[in-house]
């Protein structure tokens, strides 16, 4: 008997081909469609109008007031910079606007910390009632201190002085300076002051080491936000500001109106692009730590 030699089935996992995997069409997402054009047209909005400033300012005056004034420019000339410093005080007027926006920002910088860390860390009786006091003078509009200012100031030869505008401007920025300050105050653990205070340190000292270092980004937070007003603030310098010496930059742009109206305006928007272009670039530089400040806690970073 020979013996029939058989092969063993082959398994079906053997003979089976492997199955690819199924993709599937991903169906499109309406709304982050719809997110994306709201952002283009965002980003459009505002650079749309940089863009179309700094082109100005590089055209000729002959170009910007026979062409379209909205279309590309024919010809490109740096004239416009050289009469810019040369029609007005263009150097010295961004040189006051620094010293009142340094000085102002110092000002909310350390009283806005000291007013927040006492109200929220220290704590004291009634403490959220003054915190309320602060916040009320948010509301409160600039125009109703002009007339009482201009009397105090006149009164005590503040007049036409550095002092008469870092003072109302560091004094209605500080409420919100308050609020930002004392709302990050709240993420800082209670156990990090117990654990300073234990090991000896004082307010004063727990502020130094380890308050004011946890509040960098919400100091460059504030600092960006008052920055932008108070570079741009017109109200203040027009009304305590009486001597060419000490005008600020939006004072100092009206010196492009020439005689009966007639205005410089490539000259002007030279000017313009001269004394936004600091703001710009450290708003660029320093944007995300103001994003940090603002979303941010200690517990963070």
């Amino acid at each position: 008997m020979t013996a029939q030699l058989t092969r063993p089935a082959p398994s079906p996992t053997a003979t089976a081909a492997p199955r690819r995997p199924v993709r599937r069409r991903r169906r499109p997402n309406i709304y982050r469609s719809l997110n994306g054009v709201i952002i283009a047209v965002i980003v459009v909005v505002q650079v749309y109008p940089l863009a179309w400033l700094f082109l100005t300012s590089v055209r000729t005056e002959h170009d910007f007031t026979t062409g379209n004034p909205f279309a590309l420019p024919t010809s490109f000339t740096l004239d416009n910079y050289a009469r810019a410093f040369g029609t007005g005080n263009l150097g010295l007027n961004i040189l006051n606007s620094f010293i009142v926006t340094m000085g102002a920002n110092i000002l909310i910088v350390i009283l806005g910390m000291m007013a927040a860390y006492a109200i929220q860390v220290l704590g004291f009786r009634f403490s959220r009632a003054v915190r309320g006091l602060f916040l009320i003078g948010i509301i409160v509009p600039v125009q109703i201190a002009l007339v009482p200012l201009f009397i105090d100031y006149s009164s005590v030869n503040l007049l036409d002085t550095y002092q008469s505008m870092i003072i109302p401007l560091a004094g209605f920025a500080l409420p919100m300076s308050v609020y930002l300050f004392s709302s990050f105050f709240e993420y800082i653990p209670r156990e990090t002051y117990e654990a300073a205070s234990l090991d000896g340190a004082g307010p004063y000292r727990i502020f130094g080491q380890i308050t004011f270092p946890l509040s960098v980004n919400t100091i460059v937070t504030v600092v960006l936000v008052n920055s932008i007003f108070i570079w741009n603030d017109f109200i203040f310098a027009n009304t305590f500001v009486l001597s060419d010496g000490l005008k600020t930059i939006p004072l100092g742009l009206q010196n492009y109106i020439g005689a009966m109206g007639k205005v410089d305006w490539t000259a002007t928007f030279a000017a313009v692009c001269v004394t936004i272009t600091p703001l710009l670039l450290v708003f660029l530089v320093l944007n995300k730590a103001m994003r940090y400040g603002l979303e941010s806690g200690a517990t963070k970073g």
